[in-house]
């Protein structure tokens, strides 16, 4: 979950760089202005969500500062590949301003349906059970798991049925898909150990505390560049029910909101055709295998 308003001299921060004094600072003060701009906006009836959003001219995007889908970068400011896809696209449905609003990766959909924020992106998988609770847009990659593990890989992890093998202390983070690929391949749910996120897994690697933490791979990679003790294994399917799976992260929206959804569709899929949305992600460390063709019914299926 890298460049505000597209400054592409900036490189993209690893994780490691994401503080959390910051996160909760600039969380705080977005929420405040949220709030300020929600409530100047009554006389739009409350039922059609894009018309309130055109007419404060203000969306409040739920995050949850991982690189690089959306966090802070060095400079205070917020980046990532959802916030700036979602400045391109809102401002071509009339939504001049993208509010980012950082929360816990677990509180991104209790929040979106409390209405704390208008949409959520933050390298979201779209999956069955979350389709239960919010829709989603179209997917804007598609995206293999990895693990961070220490230098050399000492206990030759590739895949969670080789943590389930090896007996590896397991860890992940709060509320990620991984947590029910490592229980499919036969984990104990209660022996997962669950860190706040990707910095943190990277962390107790290199401690010793754990022996792997699971992630998307592109978090992964992201996250060792600056590491001199982890690494992150190549990318891999997980396997549910005899199944590879290949997963697919969008934009969320509640389920009331299917006019705000389809509007943002229409656009998302204008520049999937054009390569636009490919050079929007590729400075975030995106790669040309992980633009993708699948749409949100298949993965809700």
């Amino acid at each position: 979950m890298a460049p505000p308003s597209r400054n592409k001299s900036k490189s993209i921060t690893p994780g490691r760089s994401v503080r959390r004094r910051s996160l909760l600072f600039g969380t705080a003060a977005l929420g405040a202005a949220g709030a300020l701009g929600a409530a100047g906006c009554a006389k739009v009836p409350s039922g059609n969500t894009l018309a309130r959003l055109k007419s404060q001219g203000t969306v409040r995007l739920g995050i949850a500062g991982e690189v690089p889908y959306g966090y802070i970068n060095d400079q205070g400011e917020f980046t990532g590949e959802a916030v700036e896809l979602a400045k391109i696209i809102f401002k071509r449905l009339g939504i001049a301003h993208v509010q980012p609003v950082a929360t816990d990766f677990s509180s991104l959909i209790p929040g979106l349906n409390s209405q704390q924020f208008d949409v959520v992106s933050a390298g979201m998988y779209i999956n069955k059970e979350r389709c239960q609770q919010v829709i989603f847009a179209d997917p804007e990659y598609q995206m293999l798991d990895s693990f961070i593990v220490r230098k050399g890989n000492p206990k030759n992890l590739h895949s969670y049925e080789d943590v389930v093998k090896q007996k590896a202390k397991f860890a992940t983070g709060t509320g990620y898909a991984e947590i029910a690929y490592a229980v499919a391949a036969g984990y104990r749910e209660k022996d997962i150990v669950i860190l706040q996120d990707q910095v943190a897994g990277l962390n107790a690697v290199e401690s010793g505390r754990v022996d792997v933490f699971a992630g998307t791979a592109l978090t992964a990679r992201n996250v060792v560049k600056k590491s001199s003790r982890a690494e992150a294994t190549p990318a891999f399917a997980a396997v549910v029910d005899g199944k590879k799976k290949i997963d697919g992260g969008g934009f969320t929206f509640r389920p009331t909101d299917t006019e705000l959804r389809d509007a943002f569709n229409v656009e998302i899929h204008k520049m999937k055709k054009s390569g636009e949305l490919f050079r929007v992600l590729r400075p975030f460390g995106f790669t040309q295998a992980e633009m993708t063709t699948l749409t949100a019914k298949e993965l809700c299926a």
